[in-house]
């Protein structure tokens, strides 16, 4: 289960924020090492002060298993405002018609249940989650900052990254930023990998024309 969480529900959520603030913790300090802020056993920066939209993942019983952040990019942005260099000298996407995504995190045990290609169903879920988000607003396209790992992830899922630049390492990781296309045809697809055979937000969601 997807949940979606606004600036406006924030307080009916806030025991979920928590969870995922140290979800962020467990996956970016501790185990990939970031040089990221910390708050006690949370993962905290600046754009999490500036009212994003969050889709948390769920386990069947509830526990937040994964999460990713979005923001509008007429607003500040990581890759305008924190990794310019990976636009290798081109303009950081400013309109309504695309979002930015960060701070993508899963944790799941080795045996969680797995989608086609060996990726788990809840990264499934959340990629699903983020085309859903995405339609509903009717945007284009999704903009994000991530690492090749994740680039290699997301190829094999069927939701490929148009690389903006060449990877570049920052800190201890090769990055690179990209756009990720936002069309009914990505969310069929995905679906269809993950084993996801109903909407995986809790919200309705209104669906752009194919």
């Amino acid at each position: 289960m997807i949940q979606l969480i606004t600036p406006s529900s924030y307080g009916e959520f806030s025991s979920t924020l928590v969870e995922i603030h140290r979800l962020r913790h467990r996956v970016f300090k501790l185990r990939m090492a970031w040089d990221v802020q910390v708050s006690g056993d949370m993962e905290i920066d600046e754009f999490d002060a500036l009212h994003p939209t969050f889709l948390a993942q769920l386990s069947n019983d509830g526990r937040v298993q994964g999460s990713v952040r979005l923001l509008p990019s007429r607003g500040p942005t990581m890759l305008r405002d924190t990794f310019p260099a990976l636009l290798d000298g081109q303009p950081a996407p400013s309109t309504p018609l695309v979002w930015e995504s960060s701070r993508f995190a899963i944790d799941v045990g080795a045996d969680a249940p797995k989608g086609d290609r060996g990726i788990t169903r809840a990264t499934y879920e959340l990629f699903a989650g983020m085309v859903e988000f995405g339609l509903s607003r009717q945007l284009t396209d999704i903009v994000t900052v991530t690492d090749v790992r994740m680039e290699r992830i997301l190829r094999r899922a069927g939701w490929p990254l148009r690389r903006i630049g060449n990877p570049s390492t920052i800190g201890n990781t090769p990055a690179v930023a990209g756009y990720l296309a936002i069309s009914h045809d990505t969310l069929v697809s995905l679906r269809k990998a993950g084993g996801l055979s109903t909407p995986v937000l809790w919200t309705p969601v209104i669906f752009a024309a194919a």
